[in-house]
């Protein structure tokens, strides 16, 4: 199919790759690039963050040079990126690329993303400081399930979808409920689009979705596996010799980040972990991981208007760059 070359006046296309982690999605993008005229637009709440490399498996330079990347490296791990401020910063890109005649691909597995985009968000209060580090506080001594329970009494819709121990999204709706004085549920219930969201039927969406999950759990393994030999332990130390970084952050609440950090903290020195500490972290880091992968499946499975794209072992990235081209209206 070949690719406009602003002989009409149509504009290029825009669409999504979005799919769990470790599902290829980073390959079939650059698949594309060699294809089209692309622009990838990063959409990973990870990889904004500077200094956060091998955990986030951030593309390399040289992946980087093959095809424009944004919203990558914007912001220190101190800072938060809300998915308001993607929203924003994806419709002017979207806008900016598709005027240098190119095709803008979002792609990712940070669903709120997608969803701030394509769908709009609430007028939600913003974060408190103060409110959270209370809300940590009593999750310190008491536990994020009980505080779980809490929530169950006063926003039940809420505390319905979130697990117990799901504690960004536990505190994030105790905060709302403290500030707002309405749940989190009742602004969901009074949504309205955000500042230059997109159009759904506008953007064609599709997903990286495996047959076999047993064939996922295999990549994430690996995956995780060249995280810690690629020097993922060193990157966290580094990150918490800083001084000013901590798990209430949420760039170090990120998979993998949060379960380093934890093995250090339970290490005696703080700054070298046993083989034995090793082998706990993996464990944990992989079943994090497919925790989250688990999670982004459910959000994609709510989607009905996506296209799905089978990720398996004889998928490859141009195979499914392939099967992307037939279904773009380019």
């Amino acid at each position: 199919m070949a690719a406009s070359n602003g002989a009409d006046s149509s504009r290029p296309s825009a669409f999504c790759i979005a799919g769990p982690t470790a599902s290829g999605k980073s390959a079939l993008a650059l698949a594309l690039a060699a294809r089209l005229p692309v622009e990838i637009i990063n959409v990973d709440s990870a990889l904004v963050y500077r200094g956060m490399d091998i955990g986030t498996a951030k593309p390399t330079l040289v992946e980087r040079a093959a095809a424009a990347h944004h919203l990558i490296d914007i912001r220190d791990p101190r800072q938060a990126y809300s998915a308001a401020e993607f929203a924003r910063d994806a419709a002017r890109l979207i806008d900016a690329i598709q005027r240098r005649g190119r095709h803008p691909v979002l792609v990712g597995g940070t669903m709120l993303y997608f969803k701030a985009l394509l769908e709009g968000l609430h007028e939600l209060p913003p974060a408190d400081p103060a409110v959270r580090r209370q809300i940590d506080q009593r999750a310190r001594q008491s536990g994020w399930p009980a505080l779980h329970a809490e929530l169950a009494q006063v926003d039940p819709a809420t505390a319905a979808r979130l697990a117990p121990g799901d504690s960004q999204r536990i505190q994030r709706a105790l905060e709302v409920w403290q500030v707002a004085g309405r749940s989190l549920s009742s602004f969901h219930a009074a949504k309205k689009e955000t500042e230059g969201g997109q159009r759904p039927s506008a953007m064609p969406f599709f997903s990286l979705e495996p047959p076999d999950r047993a064939w996922l759990h295999q990549r994430i393994a690996r995956r995780f596996d060249a995280m810690l030999d690629g020097g993922l332990l060193d990157e966290v130390a580094t990150l918490r010799a800083r001084g000013d970084l901590s798990l209430t952050l949420p760039s170090m609440r990120c998979v993998g980040y949060r379960q380093a950090w934890e093995a250090f903290d339970a290490a005696t020195p703080a700054t070298a972990l046993s083989a034995a500490q090793r082998a706990v972290l993996r464990e944990r880091g992989i079943a994090a991981t497919r925790q989250l992968a688990k999670r982004q499946l459910t959000w994609l499975r709510a989607m009905p208007r996506r296209k799905t794209l089978a990720a398996d072992e004889g998928a490859t990235p141009e195979a499914l760059a392939l099967a992307v081209l037939r279904g773009l209206p380019i």
